[in-house]
């Protein structure tokens, strides 16, 4: 069992002076690690913004949560990531995924094919990521990427490679995430139509028992090496989780109340209920490594310096 962790979701400043106070302040609540999202809106683009917060502090990690692998080539993916690790005296953490908007698609002129070819897009670049960080000189050629007798310099700090995250939903994503990643991150939504319709169907108690058995089949004997991680939508600290649960049914609508109590991904009650609910599903699923957004970095806090490393 894996002492618990907590990551901080941060999306925008309007100065460095004020990324960097946010990057202390995230550091000094307990929190282990910064992360920053990749999407073409305002905010910060994320390898340069990782690089800064941890410039600016002394242990906390800090990494990308997820860059959208359509984006960038994997070459460069590669040399960024080993630089960022190089920077940051090795607390650098890269999270991938298959991207699921296609407004940004269209707005950078990229195609947005089906979540299938996306999918190998990312297998094949993830093929390629690890074996740049590894130290390998890399030929590959695939159907989406081709490499040629390529090696990156500088070389990471964290050997053979800093932590892979790989995030998302879907039951092939999640294999790819067993088999390849580090960190194994359960988002719980899956995005329809280009990404205009979530689905939250996955954070009912079933499906995510079917999520985390498929993963722990698909990791075979290295499940005891990956870590487990959950994207935390919502916190409310109240004292009536049962009407908190209401009110995000009545606003979600597919899912009840029952279902938004028991959903690992999200947070309400005390403090108490909260440390309470964190250590149930670290004890079913595996999971003890949750990530949260900025607007609850203060809510949670309480949390986190009851649990963390614990």
């Amino acid at each position: 069992m894996k002492p618990f962790r907590f990551g901080i979701n941060a999306r925008d400043a309007g100065s460095r002076a004020e990324w960097q106070d946010k990057a202390r302040r995230v550091e000094g609540l307990g929190y282990s690690a910064l992360m920053v999202p990749d999407h073409l809106a305002a905010m910060l683009a994320p390898i340069p913004a990782a690089v800064s917060a941890a410039a600016a502090t002394k242990s906390l990690r800090v990494g990308t949560n997820v860059l959208n692998n359509d984006f960038r080539h994997p070459v460069l993916v590669a040399r960024e990531a080993a630089t960022a690790d190089l920077l940051s005296d090795g607390r650098f953490e890269l999270g991938l995924g298959a991207g699921h908007m296609r407004s940004e698609n269209d707005q950078a002129g990229l195609p947005f094919e089906r979540g299938g070819v996306r999918l190998e897009r990312l297998a094949e670049a993830v093929a390629i990521i690890k074996g740049l960080l590894g130290g390998a000189e890399v030929t590959f050629v695939g159907q989406h990427y081709r490499v040629t007798g390529h090696t990156i310099h500088p070389g990471p700090v964290q050997r053979p490679y800093p932590p892979i995250i790989i995030g998302g939903n879907g039951p092939r994503l999640l294999t790819l995430a067993a088999k390849e990643a580090d960190i194994v991150g359960f988002s719980g939504i899956t995005f329809a139509r280009g990404g205009t319709e979530p689905d939250f169907s996955a954070w009912r108690v079933g499906a995510a028992d079917e999520r985390v058995r498929l993963v722990r089949e698909a990791a075979g004997a290295r499940i005891e090496k990956l870590e487990l991680s959950a994207l935390i939508q919502r916190v409310v600290v109240t004292e009536d989780r049962r009407q908190a649960a209401g009110e995000l049914a009545r606003a979600w609508k597919q899912l009840s109340v029952e279902e938004i109590l028991e959903a690992p991904f999200v947070l309400l009650g005390t403090v108490d209920e909260m440390v309470e609910a964190l250590q149930a599903r670290r004890d079913r699923w595996g999971i003890s490594f949750f990530v949260t957004f900025e607007q609850y970095l203060e809510t949670l806090a309480p949390v986190v310096a009851r649990l963390a490393g614990k």
